[in-house]
């Protein structure tokens, strides 16, 4: 990025946008002179309304820019016909990260609520309110989104894919939600052309046209333009960055100080131009020997997989042959996409940060909205290759592993031994998206992707018994307070986290390092096999952090994403010699087994 904002690059080539960015980004002195101007013009157009009629228009205009106020529609394939792209309409529009925030009665809780409405007021104050109006707006806000808050689902039951599965035609939609035009709201929005739509959370939409007919203009007013400011205050002048730092990095996660000024441009450039930034780091650090060793990877594990399901116990002789069929089905992308996203229509210059990320969310939104009446592009990433993370698609049954989910800290491809590869790669990123297919929830859906039950139903019987076992597991698990891991939450998390282990562990066995047994700085094979799954969730959290994520994520925390399912491998028992007394010792009829 540095380099290309010096070279220039020619008018509209990836050299030339990462450049711009960049160079836009970094200058905190012009981010300091523009103040809010570069979104003074949303802010007058929402000043503009006349009535709560008018909202809708609004929305319609702010939803593309990134603004994510009231409604989550969002593109994606319909669960039950996976050739099919479907437009979804999700719960949202809060400014804390969940419903669970609004109505907690714990100490912590509640001083979050008091200090996020005065960061409303102080963010209002910073747009030229006296103090009077920004704190009456402040309220306006939180009654409007306690109100959302309190017809969303809880983080366990948004993972029902069925109970969030729940197709309407728009007549049907406009007939849950009295007094809102669907198809001219969808019109507004760009979404010329649907006829149907997928709403994931019905209860929550009754509740949107309830308060669209309710609610004064004036508090529509405070609430859109406290969502703009929101999702635009770290691309503004100095006082809007350390304001939403206050709330967001200190009170809500607990950071005492905010990451460099490059670090988080460089976040939202990746956010922006995520493939051509990706094609550069392709290049640079993830050669053609390291691609053929995880592809190689890719399929032991697979096969280690077949192993499991066919010596499973639990599951009848027909099941296992679809559940094989759709292991076999399962599609790997490895390292980097085949072809890249094309920038090309995407404007960005040295105007300002903000408009920079303005026009890439409008990008990002009409490259989506085009896919609705396409046919599916099955060959999509939906991650960069420089992300570190991976996925498992359900509806296009694959498993998406980019490039820098296979660095292992500090040491260069070709110096990491197996034992830490089949750890680290093999069973925390490769089986740990495998198992994602077999799961709670990816279980539901069939090889091709589509939402249906192909097991029998005493297979899911035996299979959700077993579930159970790591539900009660997890809940066990307090960290904070009186704050536990949700066991149902992140069943789905936990179970690929053992099934990873157990089926990594397999695929090591058939090494040459393996069946030799030298011993590497004292330890065996197997040991360093399992220290290299523990490298990956080394990492040190603050209080304020961990209790955000025991609320809000599916994923366990780290440390029980290691010492929790290892307490159920007996192999883990054998190569650290464990013993009952000791605190990762679970007796043998407590432990989960499912795969």
């Amino acid at each position: 990025s540095v380099e290309a904002a010096k070279a220039g690059g020619a008018a509209g080539s990836n050299q030339q946008k990462i450049g711009d960015f960049w160079a836009v980004g970094i200058d905190s002195v012009k981010a300091d002179k523009l103040g809010a101007t570069p979104i003074r013009a949303e802010l007058d157009r929402i000043a503009a309304m006349k009535s709560a009629a008018d909202v809708p228009g609004v929305i319609a205009h702010e939803l593309p820019l990134g603004v994510r106020a009231l409604i989550g529609p969002r593109v994606s394939q319909d669960d039950k016909n996976s050739d099919k792209m479907a437009l979804y309409l999700h719960q949202g529009g809060l400014g804390l990260p969940n419903r669970d925030y609004y109505f907690n009665t714990d100490t912590r809780t509640k001083n979050i609520r008091r200090a996020y409405v005065r960061h409303v007021a102080n963010t209002f104050k910073l747009l030229g309110q006296d103090s009077t109006t920004a704190k009456a707006n402040a309220a306006r806000v939180m009654a409007l989104e306690t109100a959302l808050a309190k017809s969303s689902r809880k983080l366990e039951a948004l993972r029902d894919p069925y109970k969030n599965y729940n197709k309407m035609t728009l007549a049907q939609l406009d007939k849950l939600t009295p007094g809102l035009d669907w198809k001219a709201w969808f019109a507004q929005m760009g979404a010329t052309s649907v006829d149907s739509v997928i709403v994931g959370q019905p209860e929550f939409y009754q509740t949107v046209g309830q308060l669209l007919k309710t609610k004064p203009v004036d508090d529509w007013k405070a609430y859109l333009t406290w969502q703009v400011a929101r999702e635009f205050a770290p691309t503004l002048s100095q006082p809007f960055v350390d304001e939403s730092f206050r709330f967001y990095g200190t009170t809500l996660r607990g950071a005492k100080a905010m990451r460099p000024r490059w670090k988080r441009v460089l976040d939202m450039e990746e956010d922006a131009l995520g493939d051509a930034l990706g094609q550069l780091f392709v290049k640079e650090y993830f050669k053609p020997e390291a691609k053929a060793r995880y592809d190689t990877l890719v399929k032991n594990v697979v096969s280690s997989f077949a192993q499991h399901i066919q010596n499973v116990d639990w599951m009848s002789a027909p099941t296992k042959v679809v559940a094989l069929d759709k292991l076999h089905k399962i599609t790997p992308k490895v390292g980097y996409p085949n072809k890249w996203k094309d920038y090309s229509n995407l404007t960005i210059d040295r105007s300002s940060l903000a408009a920079n990320v303005m026009r890439a969310n409008q990008w990002q939104y009409n490259y989506q909205l085009h896919k609705l009446g396409k046919p599916v592009d099955r060959t999509e990433w939906g991650m960069t290759p420089q992300t570190y993370n991976a996925y498992y698609n359900p509806s296009n049954n694959e498993i998406v592993l980019p490039a820098a989910a296979f660095a292992v800290p500090t040491l260069l491809d070709a110096d990491a031994d197996d034992a830490l590869v089949y750890g680290y790669a093999g069973a925390s990123t490769i089986g740990h998206e495998l198992t994602h297919g077999f799961d709670d929830e990816g279980s539901q859906f069939d090889a091709k992707g589509n939402l249906h039950e192909w097991w029998s139903k005493e297979d899911r019987q035996r299979f959700n018994q077993r579930v159970a076992v790591i539900v009660k597991q997890f809940n066990g698990y307090t960290l904070l307070d009186s704050l536990h891991i949700n066991g149902k939450a992140t069943a789905g998390e936990n179970i690929a986290d053992l099934g990873g282990i157990v089926i990594g562990l397999d695929a090591f066995k058939k090494t040459k390092q393996y069946k030799e047994g030298k011993k590497i700085n004292g330890l065996t094979p197997v040991q360093r096999y399992f220290l290299g799954y523990a490298l990956g969730w080394q990492m040190h959290v603050r209080d304020e952090s961990l209790a955000s994520q025991l609320l809000t994520d599916v994923h366990s925390p780290a440390q029980y994403r290691v010492n929790g399912p290892m307490a159920d491998v007996p192999a883990f028992y054998e190569a650290f010699g464990v013993k009952p007394g000791q605190k990762l010792y679970i007796p043998d009829s407590a432990r989960v087994k499912i795969w």
